[in-house]
């Protein structure tokens, strides 16, 4: 099946509601996409996932390229068989990891030049090595091979990044041969608003069935990033999914949605689980702290998920402090569920084009996210 997306409401500008049509099914929009870095979201079996409503999932190829290798993946019948995933699958590129892990490699006109985290082993990442690597993995949606910069970055090295990520994205557009698979263009810029158009401008000719915004949540404020969404965005197509890369928190997916973002994904939620934090409606409670000990409410109170269901804080607490796993899991399901739970609520919302129910219901937590911010500029 040919990949295709299909504008149900809004526009240009502000919210849309969405569908995406893939190999695997249909997949609502917006949407927010659990990360599953190395074939599987940490902790949770597919069936979680698929109970708590996820529908499309993300993961990792740079990781799947080091292990188990693309190869293993194909004879096990693709990554969908071979993590028993039977919904969508986008894979990124491994431009994330060209920026996260600077001190192992070296960027070339050609490719990446790199040595793995694992072993050491130097391996060399071309734009049509990536393109093959996902096709190998047989992911729905694959991404172009891009290069993300850390924040700040001088101009002139923007400039030199932009162009490169675009000569790399034509590269892919030529060495992509999957007719089942989607090929997203990443477009790049800092937070210069003039690369940031001239990136999209380069990528839109080339005619991808998708675009991404990549190169934020990087380091710089929230309020730059929003701004640079709100020049980026109406450079890009209204009939082609707009991807939000590597945004997860509550605030954000409110405020992305409202500028016309079809697509996130982040560890957020799994990560700060895995550590102990959790999302409610008042804001982030760190459960692992002493003041919880005896605290028998629910993890959220406000929350009718399995784990606010069944345990309590002190329950959480005392998991964390003795080592246990299920603290891992029931952490990683409650933040999954309250995240997937916001996006539907914005699917909802974003059909009259209108996000003031979701801010109002969400209210004390956004309210609890300015006032941190307050803090730290203090």
């Amino acid at each position: 099946m040919t990949f295709r997306f299909e504008l149900l409401h809004g526009g240009p500008l502000g919210p849309r509601r969405g569908r995406l049509h893939t190999a695997h099914g249909p997949v609502e929009t917006p949407v927010f996409m659990p990360v599953g870095t190395q074939a599987t979201v940490k902790t949770l079996t597919p069936e979680e996932l698929e109970a708590l409503g996820a529908r499309l999932i993300l993961a990792n190829t740079y990781h799947l390229y080091l292990r188990p290798g693309a190869d293993t993946v194909r004879e096990a019948g693709g990554l969908h068989s071979f993590m028993h995933w039977n919904g969508p699958i986008l894979t990124d590129s491994g431009g994330f990891q060209v920026f996260s892990l600077a001190k192992l490699r070296r960027i070339e006109e050609e490719g990446v030049r790199f040595r793995s985290h694992l072993d050491g082993s130097e391996h060399f990442l071309t734009p049509e090595k990536v393109v093959e690597v996902q096709e190998a993995l047989g992911s729905d949606i694959a991404m172009c091979f891009d290069e993300c910069i850390p924040y700040p970055s001088p101009i002139e090295y923007v400039r030199q990044s932009v162009d490169l990520t675009t000569a790399w994205a034509r590269r892919c557009r030529r060495a992509h041969t999957r007719s089942d698979q989607a090929l997203f263009a990443i477009v790049q810029g800092g937070i210069y608003h003039e690369e940031r158009e001239r990136s999209a401008r380069a990528l839109v000719e080339l005619d991808f069935p998708g675009y991404a915004v990549g190169g934020l949540s990087v380091g710089e404020p929230k309020l730059l990033m929003y701004q640079v969404l709100e020049h980026t965005l109406p450079l890009l197509p209204a009939d082609r999914p707009r991807y939000l890369m590597g945004v997860g928190s509550p605030d954000c997916l409110i405020e992305g949605v409202e500028r016309g973002v079809d697509m996130f994904d982040c560890v957020l939620p799994t990560r700060i689980g895995r550590n102990g934090t959790i999302f409610t409606m008042t804001g982030r409670v760190i459960v692992r702290d002493a003041g919880y000990a005896r605290d028998f409410s629910p993890p959220d109170p406000a929350c009718d998920c399995y784990v606010c269901r069944n345990y309590t804080r002190a329950y959480l607490r005392h998991l964390f402090k003795a080592g246990e796993v299920l603290a891992l899991r029931l952490a990683t399901y409650h933040n999954l569920h309250f995240l997937l739970t916001l996006m539907e609520r914005l699917r909802e919302a974003s059909e009259e084009c209108d996000l003031r129910p979701v801010r109002e219901r969400y209210a004390a937590y956004l309210q609890g996210q300015r006032n941190l911010v307050k803090q730290r500029e203090y």
